[in-house]
This record gives structure tokens, sequence and C-alpha cells, in this order.
């Protein structure tokens, strides 16, 4: 039987896993569930688990951060989230794995039989990776953001993303290589996303990297180009927001 320890903040999340856990994978023992990661942090001291199903997203202390306390991390990790898409793309880049919730049990079950299958050593090599790449992630170069398309996901660099298009309920991202994937997102979606300078919404169906704005033209709310010669609309009540940012990028 594997030692198990299950930490999500939602109590409805942790009743569900830990049935599907008991229906699906009786393997897996679960010696507990907790509700935050200070609590965690002191239930992973005392129980000593194998595995862990961690909630990415928890208020006050997140996955990370809460492993980041941990003065050994001796245990293997199935990440679980609400489909947080910089979540998801830091675990990819990790190789480590995750259920997005609510959690299929077929993917449950593929994932515990994966855990079953790997050495311990791989694992944390894989989470010190993790790690790093989350400590370096205010630098747009070593981020990847995973964009669900028709047929999977695309993981992209955050810093080849030019311009994200509204279609409808779909957003159209365009890349620095002239790429196009329409996904299944709306422009609300991904403005949630990329929040954070460079993007900014200049208008209604655009968000702009302004590191590809060459150029600013005076308007009603004016005209940004970009170095692909796409000029791109900017709404009257973006203009003044948009002007101070690029004051302080060009700073």
């Amino acid at each position: 039987m594997v030692r198990s320890l299950i930490i999500d903040d939602e109590k409805h999340c942790c009743d569900n896993l830990q049935w599907q856990l008991k229906q699906y994978c009786p393997e897996i023992k679960v010696m507990g569930s907790c509700n935050s990661g200070e609590k965690a942090i002191d239930q992973i001291n005392q129980l000593h688990p194998e595995l862990i199903f961690l909630d990415v997203e928890m208020p006050g202390m997140t996955g990370f951060e809460m492993l980041e306390r941990l003065a050994e991390i001796d245990f293997d990790i199935i990440f679980t989230t609400g489909f947080d898409q910089y979540a998801i793309r830091a675990i990819k880049f990790g190789a480590l794995d995750y259920l997005v919730k609510p959690i299929d049990k077929d993917e449950l079950r593929e994932a515990v039989t994966k855990f079953t299958g790997r050495s311990q050593g791989d694992s944390l090599k894989q989470l010190t990776a993790l790690l790093t790449h989350i400590r370096k992630s205010n630098d747009l170069s070593f981020q990847k953001i995973a964009l669900p398309t028709l047929h999977g996901y695309e993981l992209v660099p955050l810093n080849n993303i030019m311009l994200c298009v509204s279609n409808s309920n779909y957003t159209d991202i365009r890349l620095n290589n002239g790429q196009h994937l329409v996904i299944s997102r709306t422009l609300k979606d991904i403005e949630e996303l990329l929040n954070m300078p460079p993007f900014f919404r200049v208008h209604n169906s655009y968000i702009v990297n302004l590191q590809y704005a060459i150029r600013y033209v005076k308007g009603e709310g004016g005209q940004l180009i970009l170095n692909n010669d796409v000029n791109v609309p900017v709404s009257r009540n973006k203009k003044d927001e948009l002007l101070k940012l690029i004051t302080h990028l060009s700073a």
C-alpha cells in the first residue's frame, strides 16, 4: 500500500478524490487530507507520505510555495488543478503528472500507474527543474504557456506571442514567426492568463505584446503599429493607460 496525502482547499475535491482512489486505485492508502499549505506541511512532517495529491492554487500559500517551505521532499507528487494555464505550463516543463478537475477516473488510474513505474530519483530531478523554472518565471524567456487546440495542447514561449485577436468564443494567437494558433478560449480568458507586462488589452478584440510595438499613431484612441506592419486599434478608454505603459517600457 502506498501512503498518500490529499492537499486541496476545497473539501468536496478532497472527498471526491479520496472516493475515487478507494474505488479505482486500491493500492493507494489515503492517510489524510489538508485544506491549506500550512496544515499540509505539518501533516507531511508527521505522516511521511510516499505520494501527495497537491492542489496548485490555494489561498494564502500555493502548492509551489508549500513545496519550497519544506526542508526535504522525499515523496512523489501528482498535481491537481482547476485548469490554471500557468500551472499546467510549469508542470509540463517539469515533466510531472497533473490532473485537471473534475478528475477523470481513467486519467487518475493512468497517473497512479505512472507513479508506481518510476523511480524516486527521477521524480526529484524533475521537481528540482520545476521549482527552478518557477523561480525564474519573472523572465519571459523561461516561460511557456499551454494553449488548448483542437488536437491537444501547444506549448508556446510567452515572448513568442505577438498578438491575440478575438474570434467569438475562440482566440487567434499570432506568433512572431507568422504562425497562427486558433484556441478554444475567449479573449477574456487569455487576458486573465497574460495579466502582466508587456501584454496589454488595447481593445475589446485585441491583446498586444508591447515588445513588438514600433509606433503609436495618435487619434481618438489611436493605433499601434507592430513590427509585422499590423495596425491594431486602441480603444479610447485604454489610451491613457497604454501611453503610460509605453513610456515605462521605454524608460
